[in-house]
């Protein structure tokens, strides 16, 4: 099966569109997704306006950055101590 990927927008405009009376059924037939997917993007997204859901994805994208950026220092910081407690 073809996955779709669906814009931020369109995920914020489906959960209005349900929040407005609209039944879950109706929705995910028309965007041609399975109602699961519809509780997960609700459960992820709701109360969110697009531009929020834009942020917030960018500060977990620099944080997953930062901490790769730790864990290297960490990595390197462990191996010069090693280094340091052979004494050549």
């Amino acid at each position: 099966m073809q996955s779709k990927r669906f814009s931020v927008e369109q995920i914020v405009s489906a959960i209005k569109q349900q929040e407005a009376g609209l039944s879950i059924a109706d929705i995910s037939r028309k965007m041609g997704i399975a109602e699961g997917t519809f509780y997960a993007w609700k459960k992820k997204y709701a109360g969110l306006e697009s531009d929020q859901v834009r942020e917030l994805k960018q500060l977990r994208e620099e944080n997953e950055k930062l901490k790769r950026i730790v864990a290297d220092l960490t990595l390197d910081k462990v191996m010069l101590q090693d280094l340091n407690t052979r004494k050549f």
